[in-house]
């Protein structure tokens, strides 16, 4: 499910279950990482790809790093909203910048950073982005910091 219109950036809608929270109650910290590698899968479908079918011709989207920061804590049952911007786009590799936002007052939970990087499913070597996914990304004004140069 995406929350957007027109002129709306993406973000993805989701619920926090009882499986998400730690003992205190609160979102364990590690499930934030999930509910944005949930957000950059549905980015890509809203743009026409499914990782299922990506796979199948070959390519892989793999994380190289990432970098999170915790704000304030979601808990049971939170409505959030997870972003997925793609602020610079590589010949084989995307950097999203994500945010996780409770959607009742738009509190910001969780950011975070993450180098996607594109490989072979064979030999997980990088491998050049298709032309169409590397230009549906350039339309929707992924990546100001735009390159053509590989990794």
């Amino acid at each position: 499910m995406r929350a957007q219109d027109a002129g709306q950036p993406f973000a993805h809608r989701c619920r926090v279950y009882y499986e998400d929270t730690d003992a205190g109650g609160v979102v364990y910290y590690v499930n934030y990482l999930k509910f944005m590698e949930r957000a950059r899968t549905e980015r890509l479908r809203e743009l026409g790809f499914s990782q299922s079918t990506l796979a199948g011709e070959g390519l892989l989207f793999v994380v190289h790093s990432s970098e999170a920061r915790y704000h304030a804590p979601a808990r049971l049952d939170d409505e959030l909203l997870v972003s997925a911007e793609v602020y610079e786009l590589n010949r084989a590799s995307l950097r999203f910048r994500q945010q996780v936002r409770r959607a009742a007052d738009d509190v910001l939970l969780c950011e975070g950073q993450f180098l996607v990087a594109c490989v072979r499913a064979d030999n997980f070597k990088p491998r050049a982005m298709p032309p169409s996914l590397r230009t549906a990304f350039a339309e929707q004004g992924g990546g100001a910091g735009t390159s053509t140069a590989g990794e």
